[in-house]
């Protein structure tokens, strides 16, 4: 026994030095801080409860119908025999109790809308969720149209005016920014009277609608171009979660180049269909604009975002100016998978394996460690809760991509839309998510409801956050391994923050012009815009293709009643370097002045709210400063894979 005892001890040690050269190998993480809360993953859910909105679709219906009443006794008594006329002589007692029932008539619209928007986001199919959309959509128009008076009284008072309502009443003060953000600044852009703002409001309903039938249409027809025969002589079919998952993992090129084909050129076939609502939704855009005396929709989706078109035009010209900074990136792609020429099937490629959802959490949360427990919190309750519908069904109608909702009701979560399939890029989306989240919540525990808003890059600013947060974790915390598929990832959605989401912009922005000179745009002339465009953008190490490009079909948010929403991307990714840079200097200022940004709601207007906080501008230096950043992230890129190979 005793001579055995050495060889036992010997053994020991040896499997002690291989864990540990493991852990070395695979995962740097430190010890974990006794006071962080950690997960515990078996609490964690998959898919919606949506019975914190509504139990059912019957119980639903009932508050549509609910609400419907509540719209007719609004408009036949309490609007049209008291508020009306009130409102021909306002005073800030009538405002006041005004806003009060506005908010409590909001509050109870935005659950509804949410439950019918989560239930048709699971099945874009479902004709019952899509009738309750559609009524949703209808019951919004209404109320629009029987509180038209409102708006057209708001917007057309004197500066003297508002002086004598403000002090008539007290507890109107609180919502004076409110007041100055939605009414107040619209003084040149608004409806000339009750009639002409029923005319708007039905343009509105219009392109809701449009918006409706283009994203069915897109999730029915656009992403699905049909089947391949894989090498292997497998039959492949291709829809919008397929086709990345096999270019991001299939490491037979031929596969890749089959099914970016089938794409490409089903893109180029769809065009003319899709042309044909992209017009019809475009002539709408800029009616409704010129109707309220902007010169376009551009000019006034810039105006909803306290934006100037100069500072667009600084974004875009920075961003062509300084698109060589990803040519090393692609020399280091190229060279990596051993390739003579890069083409378009291969920069999608990843250089990671699976992840499955769990463990994706456990590094998510890593990432939250040094930022306020407040954060932690709400992601573990987010999490845990059925807040989150992770897995992608688009067989059975489930749409792509994601998004967040607010939580509509105290004590309940960010209401979270995913389509997980275990890529970093998958892990990246859930903490983008996880972002809008932090936002929702903090802003609806902290402020009145009415200030639970923002524009849409003040958004996305938590959102992009987070995923520096996530970068910055794995680069300190992991292996090279690992660091260099998931740095290699972020430099992509680099080139897609700073080079597509301004094309896509511009692209808007040129279709817009060129459908105010003629009718029934073709599809070909839009596939050629966006060719020219793509060339200004995009990188001469990737040998794209000869022919016009229908890619434009492909984004989602060009049909949206919420117009020109890409260039937000890039601002907001802009403004996060910028931030994260602070974070990294003085992480507890940093956390105070953050946490404050989020609360602060639409209390403060938007620049405002950055210059107080971070003394940060949204001006040519701070795309300057950006691209800095990720030629600096491209340097690391390859030092790391030089040290690897080394």
């Amino acid at each position: 026994m005793k001579k055995l005892l050495p060889l036992v001890i010997m053994i020991i040690i040896i499997m002690l030095l291989i864990t540990f050269s493991g852990c070395i190998e695979d995962d740097l993480d430190p010890d974990p801080d006794p006071a962080f809360e950690q997960l515990n993953v078996s609490n964690v859910t998959t898919t919606w409860d949506l019975s914190f909105l509504f139990n059912n679709r019957v119980e639903a219906l009932n508050e549509v119908i609910r609400l419907g009443k509540i719209e007719f006794e609004l408009e036949d008594r309490y609007i049209n025999n008291y508020f009306r006329p009130q409102f021909q002589t306002l005073n800030g007692e009538v405002l006041l109790e005004y806003l009060e029932e506005e908010e409590y008539y909001s509050e109870s619209f935005e659950a509804l809308w949410q439950y019918a928007v989560a239930q048709q986001s699971l099945n874009v199919n479902d004709p019952d969720f899509n009738n309750l959309l559609s009524d949703m959509q209808d019951l919004s128009t209404k109320h629009n149209e029987a509180t038209s008076f409102v708006e057209v009284k708001l917007t057309s008072i004197s500066e003297d005016e508002w002086d004598v309502i403000f002090s008539e009443e007290p507890g109107l003060e609180k919502y004076r920014p409110y007041l100055e953000s939605n009414y107040i600044r619209f003084k040149d852009h608004r409806p000339y009277n009750e009639t002409h703002n029923t005319y708007l409001t039905e343009i509105i309903n219009q392109l809701m609608k449009l918006e409706t039938i283009s994203i069915t249409e897109f999730t029915n027809n656009v992403t699905k171009p049909g089947n391949i025969t894989l090498d292997n002589g497998e039959e492949y079919s291709i829809n919008s979660q397929s086709y990345y998952s096999l270019l991001y993992t299939d490491n037979n090129r031929k596969n890749r180049e089959k099914c970016y084909n089938k794409r490409f050129y089903h893109f180029i076939n769809e065009s003319d269909k899709m042309a044909v609502l992209y017009n019809e939704k475009l002539k709408l855009d800029d009616l409704h604009a010129r109707e309220l005396n902007y010169t376009d929709a551009f000019e006034a989706r810039l105006f909803y975002s306290y934006l100037e078109k100069e500072q667009i035009d600084d974004m875009n010209s920075v961003f062509k100016k300084r698109k060589n900074v990803f040519d090393e990136y692609f020399e280091f792609k190229k060279n990596k998978l051993g390739l003579d020429q890069l083409k378009p099937y291969d920069i999608y490629l990843h250089f990671d394996q699976y992840c499955n959802y769990t463990d994706a959490l456990l590094d998510i949360q890593q990432s939250y460690s040094s930022m306020d427990p407040e954060f932690n919190q709400i992601f573990i309750h987010t999490v845990t809760g059925n807040f989150i519908d992770v897995y992608p069904n688009p067989e059975n109608g489930k749409r792509l991509g994601g998004y967040c909702f607010a939580p509509c009701k105290k004590d309940t979560f960010p209401l979270i839309f995913l389509n997980y399939n275990g890529l970093i890029s998958d892990k990246k989306s859930i903490t983008r998510k996880m972002g809008y989240g932090f936002y929702f919540y903090l802003m609806y525990n902290n402020v009145d409801y009415l200030y639970c808003d923002g524009t849409i890059y003040e958004m996305e600013i938590p959102s992009t956050f987070n995923e520096e947060l996530f970068i910055d974790y794995i680069i300190n915390n992991k292996s090279n391994e690992t660091v260099i598929p998931v740095l290699s990832q972020h430099i992509e959605e680099y080139y897609y923050y700073f080079t597509i989401q301004p094309l896509i912009t511009e692209f808007e922005y040129e279709a817009h012009k060129l459908c105010s000179k003629q009718d029934n745009i073709g599809g070909a002339e839009f596939n050629s815009l966006w060719t020219n465009l793509s060339r200004e953008y995009g990188n001469n190490v990737i040998k794209f293709y000869d022919e016009d490009s229908a890619g434009w079909i492909y984004y989602y948010h060009i049909y949206l009643t919420d117009n020109y929403y890409t260039y937000n991307y890039a601002i907001s990714k802009a403004i996060t370097l910028s931030l994260f840079k602070q974070y990294k200097e003085d992480p507890q200022k940093f956390n105070e002045n953050y946490l404050e940004y989020l609360k602060a709601g639409t209390t403060i207007a938007p620049q405002e709210k950055l210059k107080k906080y971070f003394n940060i501008e949204i001006d040519e230096k701070l795309f300057e400063d950006a691209m800095d950043v990720v030629e600096s992230r491209v340097n690391i890129l390859i030092e790391l894979e030089k040290e690897t190979i080394e």
